[in-house]
C-alpha cells in the first residue's frame, strides 16, 4: 500500500500525453460503477457539461 487512490480494490488510473501538443489526459476507472460529483466555484466558471452530472440530463 503506497497510500495511493490505486490501493483501493476496483479503481484503474491510466495517463495519456498527446507530446506533440504537450497536453494530456488521466482516466480513473471505477469497476464497479461510481457516483459522479463536481465542486465548481468562482463567479465565471468554465465548465463544460457538468450538467451531464444531474440524473434527469442526458447526452
Amino acid at each position: 500500500m503506497g497510500d495511493s487512490i490505486t490501493d483501493v480494490p476496483g479503481i484503474k488510473v491510466g495517463y495519456y500525453t498527446l507530446t506533440r501538443r504537450l497536453t494530456g489526459c488521466t482516466v480513473i476507472l471505477c469497476e464497479d460503477g461510481a457516483m459522479g460529483g463536481v465542486d465548481v466555484r468562482g463567479s465565471v466558471p468554465g465548465t463544460r457539461e457538468t450538467d451531464l452530472l444531474e440524473p434527469t440530463n442526458a447526452v
